[in-house]
């Protein structure tokens, strides 16, 4: 036990500290709040090049094979390059993509549900289907 009457143990209030909190809260708020911008109404908007919102679908293993797979099919050259207009072929990156699809197939077995699963069963066999057809 200390003894308090110990003058290196002495306790120094600072009556003042609650207030000289509050001011440097006041100060960092009033720093931060310039460049901070204003808050979105919604989680899936972003502002376009134009400034109006822009609506994603909403972010699901679904979603996510169909971005994979759009991104085959545009590597087969099934689906134009949209700042060129061109189709062009890049059979390795399909191959890779598929590759990818198919890992996501293995590792999510018996985790998917149904639709799920049917999705990325569909999707691998019409992608595999076009790979073959269009690297003849």
């Amino acid at each position: 036990m200390t003894d308090p009457s110990d003058p290196e143990k002495k306790i120094h209030v600072d009556s003042d500290w609650k207030e000289q909190v509050r001011q440097e809260k006041e100060n960092l708020a009033s720093e931060e709040a310039p460049q901070a911008p204003p808050a979105e109404s919604s989680e899936s908007t972003n502002p376009s090049p134009e400034g109006a919102p822009v609506e994603f679908p909403p972010a699901d293993f679904s979603f996510l094979i169909s971005m994979l797979a759009t991104q085959a099919f545009a590597a087969m050259g099934q689906i134009p390059d949209p700042s060129t207009g061109q189709a062009t072929k890049h059979p390795e990156v399909a191959k890779h993509m598929i590759d990818l699809l198919a890992v996501l197939q293995e590792k999510t077995k018996g985790n998917l549900s149904t639709d799920e699963d049917a999705v990325l069963e569909n999707m691998l066999h019409q992608l595999r289907m076009v790979y073959v057809e269009t690297t003849r």
